[in-house]
C-alpha cells in the first residue's frame, strides 16, 4: 500500500526537524498567509484560524489530481506572556528581547500552538486542534539574559527564548508537551493521523 503523502504548509526549520526525527517525511510548501492577530482575538482562537488559513493557502497551490488522497499539515504557535493576555513575538531588536526575558524570569507562561490537517480527494476532510503547555522559566539575573541575547538565538524566537537551544538552560519545568513549545505537538499530530486520518502508527517505517 502506498503511504500517504503529506504536505507541510510551514517553512519552519523546527517543525520540519520534529517530524524527521520520528522518520516522517514531508514536502515543504510556504503558505501565504498574514500572520496578524485581530483586533480583541484571543490566542487560542488566532493560532486556530492562521494554521487552517496556512492549510488553505497551500491547498489553493497545489493539483489535487497530482496529489489525491494528501494530507496537508499547518501549525502556528504562539507564546503568551505570564497573565495570558499579551503575545509575545519575535524580538524585533535586542532590547525589545531583554524587556521578554525580564518578564518571562522567575514566571509560567504560556505556549499554544494550533494545528490544521487538511485531507485532498473527493471526501475532503478538515481538522483543527489546539494544544497548550506551561513553561516555568527559573529566575533570571540580568548577566544571564545580556549574555543570552548577545548569543543572538533570541531574535528568531517567539517569546525570545529558544526550548531546543541555549534557551533550554532557562527552563525549570514544562507542564505539556515538550514539542508544543518547540512548535509542533508531535504525539497529538501523530494521534490524529493515526485515529482520524487512519494512517496506522509508523506505518511509513516500511
Amino acid at each position: 500500500m502506498r503511504p500517504t503523502q503529506i504536505i507541510l504548509a510551514s517553512t519552519s526549520p523546527r517543525r520540519v526537524n520534529l517530524l524527521s526525527q520520528v522518520h516522517l517525511k514531508v514536502e515543504v510548501y510556504s503558505p501565504q498567509v498574514v500572520e496578524i492577530q485581530k483586533p480583541r482575538e484571543k490566542p487560542i482562537k488566532m493560532v486556530l484560524r492562521l494554521a487552517q488559513e496556512k492549510a488553505e493557502s497551500v491547498f489553493a497551490k497545489i493539483s489535487e489530481k497530482k496529489n489525491p488522497g494528501c494530507l496537508i499539515l499547518a501549525a502556528d504557535t504562539v507564546v503568551v506572556a505570564p497573565g495570558g493576555k499579551k503575545i509575545l513575538g519575535k524580538p524585533s531588536s535586542p532590547k525589545e528581547a531583554t524587556s521578554m526575558l525580564k518578564l518571562l524570569s522567575g514566571k509560567t507562561h504560556t505556549v499554544f500552538t494550533g494545528y490544521c490537517i487538511l485531507q485532498l480527494g473527493k471526501s475532503q476532510k478538515l481538522l483543527t486542534r489546539v494544544v497548550q503547555s506551561q513553561v516555568k522559566i527559573r529566575k533570571l539575573s540580568s548577566s544571564q539574559i545580556l549574555q543570552y541575547v548577545l548569543s543572538q538565538e533570541p531574535m528568531d524566537k517567539a517569546g525570545a527564548y529558544g526550548a531546543q537551544g541555549l534557551g533550554m538552560a532557562f527552563i525549570e519545568k514544562i507542564e505539556g508537551s515538550y514539542t508544543n513549545v518547540v512548535g509542533l505537538p508531535i504525539a497529538e499530530v501523530l494521534t490524529d493521523l493515526e485515529k482520524e486520518f487512519k494512517i496506522p502508527f509508523l506505518s511509513w517505517l516500511k
